[in-house]
C-alpha cells in the first residue's frame, strides 16, 4: 500500500512539471487555422463514402444553428486540436465530447447512470481535447439558448471546476474504486440539492428512461404485415434496403454471425434465443447522418422483441488522417473505447462487417436512454449541468487514463478554469464564423439541404 501512494505522488509531481511544457493558461490560446483546414472541404472530406442523398439531411440538420453545426462537425475542432499547445499526458478520449453527447442509461443491473453516450470518435488522445470540445459547445449552446457570455463563462467554470475537484478524487482512489465508480441519478440529486428544477428534470428522465425499451417502443415502429411484425417505412428517416441488396438473408446471417462472435460467452447464450424478422436504414444524430446505420428487429417466443442499432464505425477524426489506421477494426475501436470509459456497458454491444469491409458496432437501439433537454435550459440549470458533465468527463478519464498524472497538472488553483474561458470564448466565436461560411455555402448552392429532388438511387447503400 505505502508504495501505491509513494507512486501516485510521483505522478502527482509528474503532472505538476508537465506546466513547464504547457502551462494551464496555455490552453487559452487560440490562433487562426491555416488555410489548408478550410472547413468545407473538411466537411465534403467527411462525406466520403456516405450514403449520398443523406448528405442533404445532414447539412439540413447542422444549418439549424451555430450549435448544430457545432455537433455535426466534429473533424473540423479535431483538426484544430492537432496543432494545439498540449502538456501530453494521454486518456482514451471521447473525441466529441459535447454538452448533447452526455445522458443516462441502464445499466446492465437496470439502474440508471449519467455519463457519456457516443463514442464513435474514441480514441488515445491528450485528455485536454476532450475538455476542450465541451467547454466550447457550453459557450455555443449558451448563445444558442440567449443565456449570454456571463452565464457561458459561469458554466465553464463550474464544468473545469467540477473536472479538477472529482479528477483529484479519483486520483486517490484504488484502481478497482475507480474501475467501479459510477454516476448514478441518486448521486446527482444528492451533488445538487436545493436545485428543485434540476431535480424535477431528473426525476422526470428518470420516469422517461423505464418506458424507452424495445418492449415499449416495438408497436410504435412496427406494423404487422402479412402476419410478421415488419419496421414502418418513414422515408428518408426510416426506409427498408431490401431491393439493393442481392442475397439478403445470406448477407445478414454472415453479419449477425461476425457479430455474434464479438459478443463475451454468457451473452451469446442470450442471443441465441432471437432471430432476425426485419432491418431497415434509420438516420440517427446530426453528424452521423449519411453514414450506414440499420435498426433491426428480433424476436424471441415470436413476441419478445429487441431491438439492435447497427451503425457504421468509420476512422475517428482524432486519429491522424494519411496513412493506415491504428486500428484494424473500427467496430472494435469504439466497443473497447466505450467500455473503457463508460461505468457501464450495454450487454449487447459489439462489433461487425459487411461484404464491402465496411465496419459497424452494434448496441440495443434504446435501453432506458435519455438526454438532456438544452433547449429548455435557463441559467442556473445549464451551469449545473455542465458541472455534472465535467464530473462524468473526469470519471471517464479516471477510468480510461492516469488520473494522479491528470489531478497533479490540473491543480487546484484556478488556472486551468481561466485558461479554458479564454478558450471557449474565442472558439465559440471561431464557430460562428465557421457556421456564417457554412450558410453561405449554402446559399450559393455549393451544398444542398433539400434531399426531395435527389434521385433515387442515390439513397442506395
Amino acid at each position: 500500500m505505502k508504495f501505491e501512494k509513494v507512486t501516485r505522488l510521483a505522478r502527482r509531481e509528474q503532472g505538476k512539471l508537465l506546466r513547464d511544457v504547457c502551462s494551464r493558461l496555455d490552453h487559452g490560446t487560440w490562433k487562426a487555422r491555416s488555410s489548408k483546414n478550410d472547413v468545407i472541404k473538411l466537411l465534403e472530406e467527411s462525406n466520403k463514402d456516405r450514403i449520398k442523398g443523406l448528405i442533404p439531411v445532414r447539412y439540413g440538420r447542422m444549418s439549424e444553428s451555430p450549435f448544430h453545426f457545432y455537433r455535426g462537425s466534429a473533424i473540423i475542432q479535431a483538426r484544430d486540436l492537432f496543432d494545439a499547445p498540449s502538456p501530453g499526458i494521454i486518456a482514451q478520449a471521447c473525441g466529441d465530447c459535447h454538452l448533447s453527447n452526455f445522458g443516462g442509461f441502464a445499466t446492465p443491473e437496470r439502474s440508471l447512470a449519467f455519463d457519456i453516450n457516443d463514442f464513435d470518435e474514441t480514441f488515445p488522445a491528450p485528455w485536454e481535447w476532450d475538455m476542450k470540445r465541451l467547454v466550447a459547445s457550453i459557450v455555443v449552446a449558451a448563445r444558442y439558448l440567449d443565456l449570454g457570455d456571463d452565464t457561458a463563462r459561469s458554466a465553464v467554470r463550474k464544468c473545469v471546476r467540477s473536472y479538477r475537484e472529482h479528477i483529484d478524487e479519483y486520483a486517490e482512489c484504488s484502481t478497482l474504486e475507480t474501475w467501479y465508480a459510477r454516476i448514478t441519478i441518486d448521486d446527482i440529486v444528492e451533488s445538487v440539492k436545493g436545485d428543485k428544477e434540476l431535480i424535477a428534470r431528473l426525476s422526470k428522465k428518470k420516469e422517461e428512461a423505464g418506458s424507452r425499451t424495445s418492449e415499449s417502443v416495438f408497436p410504435k415502429l412496427t406494423k404487422v404485415v402479412d402476419g410478421t411484425p415488419r419496421i414502418i417505412d418513414d422515408p428518408p428517416l426510416i426506409y427498408h434496403f431490401q431491393d439493393q441488396v442481392k442475397d439478403l438473408d445470406k448477407l445478414r446471417a454472415e453479419i449477425i454471425t461476425s457479430y455474434r462472435a464479438s459478443l463475451i460467452s454468457d451473452r451469446r447464450v442470450l442471443f441465441d434465443r432471437y432471430q432476425p424478422v426485419d432491418s431497415a436504414i434509420k438516420v440517427v444524430g446530426v453528424g452521423s447522418v449519411g453514414t450506414r446505420c440499420f435498426v433491426t428487429l428480433l424476436l424471441a417466443d415470436n413476441d419478445d422483441p429487441l431491438f439492435l442499432q447497427i451503425k457504421e464505425a468509420r476512422r475517428s477524426v482524432l486519429e491522424k488522417p494519411q496513412g493506415k489506421s491504428k486500428y484494424a477494426h473500427q467496430g472494435e475501436r469504439i466497443v473497447s473505447g466505450q467500455r473503457l470509459m463508460q461505468a457501464a456497458s450495454d450487454i449487447f454491444i459489439g462489433w461487425t462487417s459487411d461484404d464491402k469491409g465496411r465496419h459497424y458496432y452494434v448496441r440495443q437501439l434504446r435501453d432506458q436512454k435519455v438526454s438532456a433537454e438544452l433547449e429548455t435550459m435557463k441559467k442556473k440549470t445549464l451551469i449545473a449541468y455542465a458541472g455534472l458533465c465535467g464530473w462524468a468527463l473526469s470519471r471517464a478519464h479516471a477510468k480510461g487514463g492516469d488520473a494522479a498524472t491528470i489531478a497533479g497538472y490540473v491543480g487546484k488553483s484556478e488556472r486551468l478554469d481561466d485558461g479554458m474561458v479564454n478558450y471557449a470564448i474565442a472558439y465559440a466565436d471561431q464557430v460562428e464564423r465557421d457556421f456564417a461560411s457554412f450558410k453561405k455555402a449554402i446559399r450559393l448552392g455549393k451544398l444542398h439541404t433539400d434531399s426531395s429532388n435527389m434521385m433515387g438511387q442515390q439513397f442506395n447503400l
